[in-house]
C-alpha cells in the first residue's frame, strides 16, 4: 500500500470512528507499527489529526484567530449562544470564557435579566456595555490576541479569589477520550482554574469540535456539568457525551 492511499485511509477511518489505533492498523495492513506513527506525524504536521498515545484523534479545525473565527457558523453560534444565555438564572454570578460563541451568548442576555458577568474577555465586555441591568467585571493581565482575552500571572491571582455559579467555558475540541482541549498550554492552564471557581461548567459546541482534540488538555468529561451542541438530539457523536453523564442541550 502506497503512502499516499495508507494516509488517505486514515483519514476516513478518523472520520468514520472518531479514533485509529498504531497498533491494530499495523496488523490490519501489514506494515510495522513506525510506518503508521510515521504517516500520523506527517498527518499531525499537516493539522489532520491530533496525536495520542497509541494511535490518533481528529483534529479540531478550531484553532484559528479570533478575526477568521468571527467570519465564520454565526448562525449556529448565535443559536448556541441563545441557549447558552437561557441558562443563566437572575442573581447568578457567571463567568464567560473568551470567544466568538460566547459573544452572541453575551448579545442575547436578557434585557430585564439581572445578574453579574466576570470576563477575561474585552470582546464580551464591550458587547455587555450597554446591557441595562448586568453588571460586569473584568479580569485584567496580558493580552492574549489569538483568543483576545487577558491571560498571565495577574489575570491568575484576579480569578482565583472569584467564586461564580457558573462557568461558559471555550473549548476547540470536545472528546471522549481527552475530555476538553485547546490550542495554548497557558490557555489550557487559566481555563483549569476558572472551572476550579465556579459551581459547575457549561461547554457551548459547534459541529467541528465534537469528537474533536487539541494539544492541551483542560478537563475530563467528568468536570463538565452541560453541554450546549449544535447537533440533532438523536446524533450519535452526543451518545459518548451523554454516556459520561453530561446535560446536553442541542441547538
Amino acid at each position: 500500500m502506497l503512502t499516499s492511499e495508507r494516509k488517505a485511509l486514515i483519514q476516513q477511518i478518523l472520520q468514520r470512528d472518531g479514533r485509529v489505533v498504531a497498533k491494530a492498523l499495523s496488523q490490519a495492513w501489514g506494515v510495522s507499527e513506525d510506518t503508521i506513527r510515521r504517516d500520523l506525524r506527517e498527518l499531525a504536521s499537516d493539522g489532520v489529526l491530533q496525536r495520542v498515545h497509541g494511535g490518533a484523534l481528529p483534529a479540531s479545525p478550531a484553532i484559528a484567530d479570533f478575526a477568521q473565527r468571527e467570519r465564520t457558523g454565526s448562525a449556529a453560534k448565535a443559536n448556541l449562544g441563545r441557549l447558552g444565555a437561557g441558562l443563566i438564572r437572575p442573581g447568578q454570578i457567571v463567568f464567560l470564557d473568551g470567544g466568538t460563541t460566547h459573544v452572541h451568548l453575551a448579545r442575547q442576555l436578557p434585557r430585564d435579566l439581572k445578574a453579574t458577568v466576570v470576563t477575561h474577555s474585552p470582546s464580551i465586555a464591550v458587547e455587555l456595555a450597554h446591557h441595562p441591568t448586568v453588571d460586569v467585571e473584568i479580569v485584567g493581565g496580558r493580552l492574549f490576541k489569538h483568543s483576545v482575552v487577558a491571560m498571565g500571572s495577574a489575570s491568575a491571582e484576579a480569578i482565583a479569589r472569584i467564586r461564580v455559579d457558573a462557568y461558559f467555558m471555550g473549548v476547540t475540541g470536545l472528546h471522549p477520550d481527552t475530555g476538553a482541549t485547546t490550542g495554548d498550554h497557558e490557555e489550557a492552564a487559566l481555563k483549569r482554574l476558572i472551572a476550579r471557581q465556579a459551581a459547575e461548567t457549561i461547554v457551548l459546541a459547534t459541529r467541528e469540535k465534537l469528537g474533536a482534540a487539541s494539544a492541551y488538555g483542560i478537563l475530563p468529561l467528568a468536570g463538565i456539568a452541560t453541554l450546549v451542541a449544535e447537533a440533532g438530539r438523536d446524533d450519535d457523536r452526543l451518545v459518548p457525551f451523554r454516556a459520561a453523564g453530561l446535560s446536553i442541550v442541542t441547538a
